[in-house]
Formats: structure tokens, C-alpha cells, sequence
């Protein structure tokens, strides 16, 4: 069955947990569909989604994503064995490798088979969801032993990807996928590669979610919002995982001059290499009618489910202005 479209809020809203509460609610009483929650550090993104599922009673709660590296297959299990629990139906766990900024600058723990570390974490916690006794020698993994009661209703296990090898990967062992900051050219192949995945399992490609994160700005200062874009996102692109996402999405030139520009320490130059063609094609940049139209054509597209997520550094009016475009039946899809 083909998933249906969903308008999204990210979250958390900042570091208080009291405004990420505030927000939820005020995205429910607004019409929008679901809550994905972004994790890199504090608020956690799982013991959020545990705090929210007091405060939403409809919305469906996700997280894009949570990190393969930062916690064990039973860790998972465990954890989603409550948020299945007390979010029934409404809780979906994005897996993802993050970057080795967060694995190794923050964690400690090195960034190796990233890959391979998402699919084993992915078929390990599965079958601990289900109530299967562990018995895994996996390439990047092991557990023997450990084994919990089943969840009377399932916890979808979405898989965050990039580029081709990720994607099928997600298709194939996933409920769904999460894509994030592509330029407009990348996506149809992108999409090609879901149906490559999941046609390799026997599986209906149209049964596949697709979920995006849209870096999103509803403004009449278009140079400020690209400004904001280049700030947030540069850093991003200078990593090993997006950098080669952004060469093989078809800009090799520019993710040479960012990674040159990184190791260089050169701000101007890392920054410069987004340029204002460039960050039209990936953020959502605009009027609220421009914003709308463009998270329409990627409906058109293939995209089910759109997380809309306020550029960072925006003012709270700014952030306000952004939801408000998208609430209700505002976007036709």
C-alpha cells in the first residue's frame, strides 16, 4: 500500500524541553500529521519521544535520526520495547550512521563500516523487537543470549541514506527511508535506487516511505535565509558523508572547493562554494506560497512524508512564520 502524504514538525525545539512540549502541541491543535525529532546531543532524541507521548495524543513520533554507533542493538531494544508501549502505533525508529564528527570527535568510538553498522543494528534490533533470543555474529556485530518479550504491535525501523549502496540497503531492510539535503537534480536517482532496493527482496516499492528533512525558511529576504542555510550547512558538507553525497549527487566541483576550504581553515572559501544557485536547489527558501510549492513538486516527485525544519539561526517570529505556512490543509499535495 502506497504510504499517504504527511506535513511534519522537527524537533527538539531548542534545548529547553518545555518548548519542544509547547511546539508539539501547538503542531497537534495545528493539523500537522507527525513529529520528527533531529539527534545529535542534548535533548536525546528517544527520551524525548517518551516525553511527548504524554503531551500529543494523535501524531505519529519519529526520530531522523538516531545514531547506529552511540548505542548497542539491546540498548535499542530495550528502549523502543517502551516507546512501542506508550506510543502504540504512533513510533517509528530512524536509524543512521551520523558523521565522525559526532562517532569519533564526540563519542570516542571510531567510524568504521558505516553501512554495515546500520543494516546489522537494523536486523538485530527487529528481531529483539519481536521477541527473538539473540544469536548474531554479523560483520560489525555480535549478541548472543539476550532476549525480551515481544511487542504486541510493531515499531517500523526507517533507515536514513544518501547515496545508492545506503539507499537500496534501506529499502530492502527498512520500513522506509530518510533522505536530507539534496539538491533538486539528485532526487529522481535517488528514488531509483529505493526501487532497486526494495525490488531486490520482492518487495512493492511503493510500499516504501519515504521521508525527508527540508531546511526550510519563509521569509521576503531570500539573501538572509541563504546566508542562514550556508552557516548551518557548510559544516555539513565538509564530512566525509555528505561531501561525497553532494560529489555523487552531481556537484564534484563544489565538494572539492568545500573540502579544500575546511582543511584550509579558509571560512570564505568553504562557504562560497554554496552558492546562491546551489542553495535554491537544496534549501527551501521563500515566500510561503514558493516554500509550499516546492515541498508539492517533491510530492509529485516520490516524497510521502515532509519534516519541515526552520533554518537554524532564524528568529522565533521567523521559525513561527515558517510552521504557520504549513499548518492545516495548507499545502496541497
Amino acid at each position: 500500500m502506497t504510504p499517504r502524504q504527511r506535513i511534519a514538525v522537527t524537533l527538539p525545539e531548542g534545548p529547553v524541553i518545555a518548548d519542544s512540549i509547547k511546539r508539539a502541541r501547538w503542531a497537534e491543535e495545528a493539523g500537522f500529521d507527525d513529529l520528527w525529532l533531529a539527534e545529535g546531543g542534548a535533548p536525546d532524541g528517544l527520551t524525548l519521544a517518551a516525553v511527548l507521548a504524554g503531551a500529543t495524543k494523535r501524531m505519529r513520533i519519529g526520530t531522523a535520526v538516531t545514531p547506529v554507533f552511540t548505542r548497542t542493538p539491546a540498548l535499542f531494544a530495550s528502549t523502543v520495547n517502551v516507546l512501542g508501549q506508550i506510543l502504540p502505533e504512533r513510533f517509528v525508529l530512524g536509524l543512521g550512521s551520523s558523521s565522525e564528527v559526532m562517532t569519533e570527535g564526540w563519542n570516542g568510538v571510531p567510524f568504521e563500516k558505516p553501512m554495515s553498522r546500520v543494516r546489522d543494528t537494523a536486523v538485530m534490533v527487529r528481531a529483539m523487537l519481536k521477541g527473538e533470543k539473540s544469536n548474531f555474529d554479523l560483520e560489525t556485530l555480535k549478541s548472543h543470549g539476550y532476549k525480551q518479550a515481544p511487542l504486541e504491535k510493531p515499531v517500523p525501523i526507517y533507515i536514513a541514506a544518501l547515496r545508492a549502496r545506503m539507499i537500496e540497503m534501506g529499502a530492502e531492510v527498512g520500513d522506509g527511508v530518510i533522505f536530507n539535503l539534496w539538491p533538486r537534480k539528485a532526487l529522481t536517482k535517488m528514488l531509483g535506487h529505493v526501487r532497486i532496493g526494495a525490488e531486490r527482496v520482492g518487495k512493492d516499492p511503493r510500499s516504501v516511505e519515504v521521508v525527508n528533512r527540508y531546511a526550510v525558511l519563509v521569509t521576503d529576504d531570500k539573501a538572509k535565509g541563504r546566508a542562514l542555510f550556508r552557516k548551518a550547512f557548510a559544516p555539513y558538507y565538509a564530512t566525509s558523508v555528505y561531501n561525497a553525497f553532494l560529489a555523487w549527487g552531481g556537484y564534484e566541483e563544489t565538494a572539492a572547493a568545500i573540502r579544500e576550504g575546511w582543511a584550509a581553515k579558509d571560512r570564505d572559501k568553504t562557504m562560497g562554494a554554496l552558492t546562491d544557485e546551489l542553495v535554491d536547489e537544496i534549501g527551501v527558501i521563500g515566500s510561503a506560497e514558493e516554500c509550499r510549492e516546492r515541498i508539492a513538486w517533491a510530492a509529485k516527485t516520490g516524497i510521502h512524508t515532509h519534516v519541515i525544519a526552520p533554518l537554524q539561526g532564524a528568529s522565533p517570529e521567523e521559525v513561527q512564520r515558517t510552521f504557520e505556512a504549513f499548518r492545516g490543509d495548507s499545502v496541497k499535495l
